[in-house]
């Protein structure tokens, strides 16, 4: 008799409700990993609301870059360029360099989507920020690339919730940003969140070396104009630890 008139429920498929399973698990998973650090995240967002409206920009304006830009560090580079009138092939160009990381990042995460199709891709690369590469390959290392089970939803259990933090953040700054008092030192709190992100990765000595380089840079060249130590201490920061990286291949090899 047919089961659908005869009341009994049908047999459950067993394969798609364990994988809806390890894919639900892997979404709790990545947004238990990231759950510690959204309060600072969403401070930081406040901080470069408040900087991009009282850098000059329109409300309008401001909403739009922090939507399609959603680069933080790219975005504070850029907002003393164009407040100082600067050419813009110096802005794209600082928040290029800026946000090289970038490459780097989807070099090391990349190869664990290659199963998806490019458009999805392309989804993924919006979500895909620092906090990403301090976490993913903490649960997915190098190894398990071909293993395709639990990596989209790990994934979007961190940006998901990283973005919509940054977010609400940001567009809290933007719009409340006159009204907050500066003794709040919101500043403070963003800076406590980046070196929430900081910290997880830096685990090895040529990610040390380019951050004591990219610290030093930046301290050192802080009074050249149009803020371009950031870029220059992006820069010597990056070929620093490259050139451990690349001496320490030469020395386990």
């Amino acid at each position: 008799m047919n089961s659908e008139f005869s009341g009994t429920r049908p047999a459950p498929n067993t394969p798609s409700e364990s994988i809806d399973t390890v894919e639900r698990s892997a979404f709790r998973a990545g947004f238990k990993a990231c759950a510690a650090t959204m309060p600072g995240i969403c401070a930081w967002g406040m901080v470069t609301g408040m900087a991009m409206v009282k850098s000059g920009l329109t409300v309008w304006q401001a909403l739009g870059m922090t939507l399609a830009v959603f680069a933080g560090s790219a975005q504070l580079a850029s907002l003393p360029l164009i407040a100082a009138n600067a050419p813009i092939w110096i802005v794209f160009a600082t928040a290029m360099v800026v946000n090289l990381r970038f490459v780097i990042f989807s070099a090391a995460i990349g190869p664990h989507f290659g199963h998806l199709p490019w458009y999805r891709r392309i989804w993924c690369g919006y979500f895909t920020a620092d906090i990403m590469m301090g976490l993913f390959p903490q649960r997915f290392p190098t190894s398990t690339v071909h293993q395709t089970g639990g990596k989209v939803s790990f994934f979007n259990g961190i940006g998901y919730p990283n973005w919509v933090a940054w977010q609400s953040g940001s567009i809290a700054g933007i719009l409340l940003g006159s009204q907050i008092p500066e003794s709040w030192n919101i500043g403070f709190a963003g800076t406590l969140a980046l070196l929430a992100v900081l910290i997880p990765l830096t685990v090895n000595r040529a990610a040390l070396a380019g951050v004591a380089v990219a610290g030093a840079v930046a301290v050192l060249a802080a009074g050249l104009p149009f803020r371009l130590g950031l870029l220059l201490a992006v820069i010597l920061g990056m070929v620093a630890a490259m050139l451990v990286d690349g001496w320490l291949y030469k020395e386990d090899a």
